[in-house]
């Protein structure tokens, strides 16, 4: 059968741009399990005209990393790996080597294949002298939820940040208990990225202690991770220290939407008509405050008819003004706009539910069996949030991957 240029370019193309949907897509507000694994079908679809097209398929995917974008490597990684070809895997190293802002295409890529698939591949990247490839070893064998051994344990003691930082996540999201002593000497490290995945990986393997503090000392300051950091916190204290740092937060005005994730983290429906009178009064803080109602309560304000509209006068994002500086995209352009009136004529008629004090997740009190449920059926934050709840429970298993393929993980909760 012949090929058509123009096609496989197509394959190429398609196959890039829909992988930079489904990055977005997987920690998305509006997206399920077998929404993504829709939206994997397609990509996948793309994939395989690029196999079909053998050569030619390969020389559109190496004509796409001179681009130098992540779904371009993605798509080429893909192939690569798949081909058993040094040469060109070689290509899509380089490509990342020059441009290391696309290392994210090619981790992706890597989870993408089947484990079997990657026998003998990346043991290399393990064993290599550069630490931007032993980095690159250490994320695949985490995305996949396999044990690296001793690599991982050296690549945590590793002067290069960016290759310790990433063990250091990974030994919380393989559920590596023996190297909880050599996370707590990382919290010492000067770095905060360090000090941060050490802390999260630590508390996730059950230290309620020093990791703590130190998931504590971030949290007080506006560095990137420090979200992520009151996430964790609200999870793992009790009621009163949760209560005492949401309080601090309330008193610091550059950190109302750290609160109001807090609020949602936290899941006590005794924060919900502070959230609803925030829907109300700053529409700035309408859309987030309901995303953080609707993780307490599960509540699809869609299903139920209680969105609303835009308010006029709102504007985020990017202007068309030339003056205007501010670029950054609107974060929660994904969701809904809430109508305060009637999400508090639902609360009013159906409060009886919930009980203050207890934690709820979508609309269910946080259990290990409610978490794995939420897994199947829960929209992919709170998919992620039920994966963390999950973890936090079970010290002793692997962070479930709510990014890998969606087929791939619905076999895998199927067979639970």
């Amino acid at each position: 059968m012949p090929i058509i240029e123009s096609i496989v370019s197509q394959h190429a193309e398609e196959a890039a741009f829909l992988w930079l949907l489904r990055d977005a897509a997987i920690a998305a507000p509006h997206y399920s399990l077998p929404d993504l694994a829709d939206l994997d079908e397609r990509v996948e679809a793309h994939i395989d005209g690029l196999r079909v097209a053998r050569d030619a398929g390969w020389a559109s995917c190496a004509e796409g990393l001179q681009q130098q974008e992540s779904g371009e490597v993605f798509a080429a990684a893909v192939i690569a790996l798949e081909g058993n070809q040094s040469r060109r895997l070689q290509q899509v190293y380089a490509t990342v080597a020059s441009a290391p802002e696309t290392l994210r295409g090619l981790i992706s890529g890597i989870g993408w294949i089947d484990p079997q698939r990657l026998k003998g591949k990346i043991a290399a990247l393990l064993e290599s002298d550069t630490a931007l490839w032993r980095r690159v070893g250490i994320a695949a064998c985490a995305v996949h939820r396999v044990d690296c051994g001793e690599h991982l344990s050296k690549a945590i003691e590793d002067p290069d940040v960016g290759l310790s930082s990433r063990a250091l996540r990974a030994a919380g999201e393989t559920g590596r208990r023996d190297l909880l002593p050599a996370l707590r000497r990382q919290m010492q490290r000067d770095d905060p990225q360090c000090t941060f995945w050490a802390a999260w990986s630590a508390v996730l393997l059950g230290d309620r202690d020093r990791a703590v503090a130190a998931l504590k000392q971030i949290a007080m300051t506006e560095h990137p991770l420090s979200t992520r950091a009151i996430q964790l916190l609200l999870r793992i204290l009790d009621a009163d220290a949760s209560t005492a740092w949401l309080r601090s937060l309330s008193t610091t005005s550059n950190r109302r939407r750290d609160l109001i994730i807090g609020c949602g983290t936290r899941g006590d429906p005794a924060y919900v008509p502070w959230l609803i009178q925030r829907m109300a009064e700053a529409p700035e803080d309408a859309r987030i405050a309901a995303e953080a109602f609707t993780m307490i309560t599960g509540l699809d304000l869609a299903y139920q008819d209680l969105d609303g509209d835009q308010p006029d006068a709102f504007h985020a994002g990017p202007t068309e003004s030339a003056a205007d500086q501010d670029v950054s995209m609107d974060p929660d352009e994904d969701l809904p706009w809430p109508d305060a009136t009637r999400i508090q004529a639902w609360w009013e008629a159906n409060r009886v539910q919930f009980s203050s004090g207890t934690r709820y997740l979508a609309g269910q009190p946080i259990t290990a069996s409610n978490c794995a449920g939420l897994l199947t059926t829960g929209m992919q934050r709170q998919r992620i949030a039920a994966a963390l709840e999950l973890a936090l429970i079970q010290a002793d298993a692997p962070l479930f991957e709510t990014r890998a393929p969606g087929r791939r993980q619905q076999a895998l909760l199927a067979s639970q």
